[in-house]
């Protein structure tokens, strides 16, 4: 298994890492909820882009990427915009997606962007080989919010992000019995153990799936995400509840 540093923060090696997300809607709470989180117990940050009110202005998001930098200094900003068929709080066609993260990528303020594995294999390889190009980590991810595929559809679905060239795999699924998160968790051992060479990331979401937020460590999953208030999926906890409960079990397995 190969590990990935970005910046202090290496993931795929120890305990399981802990992403806070930003969700303002203008650039003044963005900036305040950065100020509230770099006081918090978080390893990496996600601006969830999706939710700022003028994202498809790219000059304002270079600014906010610029602010953000600044005032988290040297905890790794993951840019996310999650679209709407995901989750997200916003629809975008396919070429600004494109473009959006490509611009990200290249304003070196980001350390990740995450992309929709299937945004279609031309638009993902564009992203992934400009990220690269630059320096910057791509996270390829999947959400899907009305079931938990088979484990054997999970596992397929992170080999397919790996095959593309992803330095780090996602998916997130929804679970509709305990039985369901049983299956995340079982494919996740599955993929850490037989096929994955890079680190991943899994999650059951909902009230269901909480337990899967802590059993990274055990089963094999890189970082887990903790809300500083407003949540960004279903099933997100508190960041300082995340750490005391991580602490537990990386003593435990010690």
């Amino acid at each position: 298994m190969k590990t990935v540093k970005i910046r202090n923060v290496t993931l795929g090696e120890g305990r399981t890492k802990i992403c806070v997300p930003i969700v303002g809607v203008t650039s003044e709470e963005i900036i305040q909820q950065a100020e509230k989180i770099k006081r918090l117990p978080a390893n990496l940050v996600e601006w969830r882009a999706d939710w700022f009110d003028d994202v498809f202005d790219l000059d304002r998001v270079e600014d906010i990427l610029k602010e953000l930098r600044n005032v988290l200094e040297n905890i790794p900003i993951l840019f996310t915009f999650r679209t709407a068929d995901e989750g997200g709080a916003k629809e975008i066609e396919s070429s600004a997606y494109a473009k959006l993260n490509k611009t990200v990528a290249a304003t070196g303020y980001a350390d990740l962007v995450d992309v929709e594995v299937f945004s279609g294999d031309m638009v993902v390889k564009d992203i992934v080989d400009e990220a690269h190009r630059h320096g910057v980590k791509v996270v390829l991810s999947n959400h899907d919010f009305d079931k938990t595929p088979q484990k054997e559809e999970i596992v397929r679905r992170l080999c397919y992000m790996q095959e593309l060239e992803a330095d780090i795999l996602k998916i997130a699924v929804m679970p509709k019995s305990p039985r369901d998160v049983l299956t995340l968790l079982a494919a996740t051992e599955e993929m850490y153990r037989l096929h994955a060479d890079r680190p991943l990331i899994t999650m059951s979401m909902g009230g269901q799936g909480v337990l899967s937020r802590f059993g990274g460590e055990i089963f094999g999953s890189a970082v887990t995400f903790g809300s500083a208030g407003k949540v960004s999926a279903p099933g997100q906890i508190a960041a300082e509840e995340m750490e005391k409960i991580l602490s537990v079990i990386h003593k435990g397995i010690l």
